[in-house]
Parts: structure tokens; C-alpha cells; sequence
């Protein structure tokens, strides 16, 4: 009779391992700030809707259309880093761009904002070029060395 009891041995000695590692490393590789992509799709969250949370959407119209539209762009990268984080890490420093334009721009779109506004827009703009100076530096330590 066959022995078809299966003792719990060291997965290290398995004929297979060397491959299953490449394999897991292909498929997770470049996930090294998946930790991050959940605080960048909010941050774009309540970019687009903060003039609606702060009520600035009568005393700055063009301020309010511009929020939107900054914030629609950072969720949009948050899920490019999810879906494709090796192809989209690329972009982590349009997010850096994204937030050094969101500190300025309520004195470049704005008609003179109030402090409210003006602080919204840096920290909104701030915690932008944090996070995407750390996607960027996580995907520049991932590039393989030649």
C-alpha cells in the first residue's frame, strides 16, 4: 500500500521553489508603495470636492472647476499606480508637478481667495509632492541596475 500521508517538511527542499520565487517576484514586483496608492486616491478625492466641503463654490467659481479637475487627475493616477505600477511610477513626478500647481494656484486662478482657500490648496499641494516624491523614490530604487 502507497504512503499518502503528507508530512509537513520544509518548503525549502521542494524541487520547484526556484521558480516559484521568480514567478512571485514577476508578479509583485514594482509593489513596493502599494501602501501609498490608497492615501494619493483620496487625497484626489476631497481635492475635487473640497470646494463643496469649505463652500467657496460662489466666491471662487474658477477656483472651484480647477479643484476638480486637479483632484479628478490625482485619483486617475492613484488608479494608474494600482492597475499598472510598473508603467505609471513613471508619472510620480506629474503628481509632484500636480502639487507644487495646487499651492500656487489660488493666486493664478483664484480672485482673491480667502485664507481657508489658501490653505486648503497648500495642504492638499503638499501632501501631493510628498507622495509622489515617495512613489518616486521607491520607483527609482526598483529600476534594475545594469
Amino acid at each position: 500500500m502507497a504512503n499518502v500521508s503528507h508530512s509537513r517538511g520544509d518548503m525549502s527542499t521542494h524541487p520547484d521553489v526556484p521558480e516559484m520565487r521568480t514567478r512571485y517576484d514577476r508578479m509583485l514586483g514594482g509593489r513596493d508603495v502599494a501602501l501609498v496608492d490608497g492615501p494619493v486616491f483620496l487625497l484626489g478625492l476631497y481635492c475635487a470636492v473640497s470646494p463643496w466641503i469649505l463652500h467657496y463654490t460662489v466666491s471662487q467659481p474658477a477656483l472651484v472647476t480647477h479643484n476638480l479637475i486637479a483632484g479628478i487627475a490625482i485619483g486617475l493616477l492613484a488608479l494608474g499606480f494600482t492597475a499598472a505600477p510598473a508603467r505609471m511610477y513613471g508619472l510620480s513626478w506629474a503628481m509632484c508637478a500636480l502639487g507644487i500647481w495646487m499651492i500656487v494656484a489660488p493666486w493664478v486662478v483664484g480672485d482673491g481667495p480667502d485664507a481657508g482657500v489658501i490653505v486648503n490648496n497648500i495642504i492638499i499641494g503638499a501632501l501631493a509632492l510628498v507622495l509622489g516624491l515617495v512613489c518616486a523614490g521607491t520607483a527609482a530604487k526598483s529600476i534594475p541596475r545594469a
